[in-house]
């Protein structure tokens, strides 16, 4: 099992997405504690760490954070908007010490529609430039996802989006799509951001149709398995159920640190005749943003599933 710890670095960020779920604190994870954090997570036999925010690279420790961790046998990552990375010389910093694995945050194709999400004005512009710069470090072994969350201004056009990042950056060979969080933050506030899960179904789906054919990778988060049945072993909450896996946070609030190993949001009556029943991990916020007339069974062996994922190493 290849279990991957989170740590929150900072919970401040340059950006203002309107579907962010982490409200802003003055919090800054210290060196020392990050270093214990780290332990725990080699004593656990954990595979890696994920450093996140807010925004992870204006803290001032990552370097320090990501030595000490290579050194402790840890593959490292980062969550990031791209902003500072857009600029050579940190991006060059954070991989000579080696992180060396960058999950992009960009939310569409389209620079008003990326713009007004993020709330920045050339937040796009500064996106296109890490990724730029990203490709100029490829001979150093680098690899480069793209994070994107699913909401209600980008859910019609999920897969122009892939085709135009992968056309452009060729590089590109994962990506990760996360359906909004509405329950806090300022995702809560802008009620107008949480998508109908009947809306993003068909750009999705295309969306990942062209990742297979073209042998890339992708992982789902959030997105019941009857809205993706083709492509069930890429959720991420099934992919945890099957293997067992769990999932540790340390965050930098009043949450502290949850380890996390049940999976399953909430389901409705009709997922119990569905036969993925078992390993889907239903709709998260079902009823209180999630319509949960839009739940609907499926009929398809899961056996195949299993035997997918279980096939598979990530």
């Amino acid at each position: 099992m290849a279990n991957i710890g989170y740590m929150q670095v900072v919970r401040h960020c340059n950006q203002y997405c309107r579907f962010c779920s982490n409200p802003e604190t003055e919090y800054m994870l210290d060196v020392q504690t990050a270093y214990r954090q780290i332990d725990d997570f080699v004593r656990r036999g954990y595979f890696g760490i994920i450093l996140t925010g807010g925004e992870p690279s204006l803290s001032p420790h990552i370097p320090e954070i990501t030595r000490y961790a290579v050194q402790k046998g840890l593959h490292v990552r980062m969550i990031t908007n791209g902003s500072k990375i857009a600029e050579m010389s940190i991006l060059k910093s954070f991989v000579e010490v080696g992180l060396k694995h960058y999950h992009v945050s960009i939310h569409s194709c389209r620079p008003e529609v990326e713009d007004f999400l993020t709330g920045i004005r050339g937040s796009h512009e500064r996106a296109i430039k890490a990724l730029e710069n990203l490709g100029q470090v490829q001979d150093q072994e680098v690899d480069v996802n793209i994070n994107t969350v699913i909401n209600a201004y980008n859910c019609d056009h999920l897969d122009e989006t892939v085709r135009f990042f992968t056309a452009r950056f060729p590089f590109l060979r994962h990506f990760v799509w996360n359906n909004l969080d509405p329950s806090m933050g300022r995702a809560e506030t802008n009620r107008d951001t949480a998508p109908r899960l009947r809306a993003l179904e068909v750009s999705l789906n295309k969306a990942m149709r062209h990742l297979h054919e073209t042998g890339r990778t992708f992982r789902v988060e959030r997105v019941p398995l009857c809205f993706m049945p083709e492509f069930a072993h890429c959720s991420t909450e099934t992919r945890k159920i099957i293997k067992g896996e769990e999932r540790i946070v340390h965050f930098l609030d009043e949450k502290g640190t949850i380890r996390q190993t049940d999976f399953e949001h909430l389901k409705t009556s009709v997922c119990k005749v569905c036969t993925l029943n078992e390993i889907c991990g239903g709709l998260f916020e079902l009823g209180s943003w999630y319509d949960p007339e839009e739940l609907a069974p499926v009929f398809i062996p899961k056996e195949p599933i299993l035997q997918k994922v279980l096939a598979e190493h990530d």
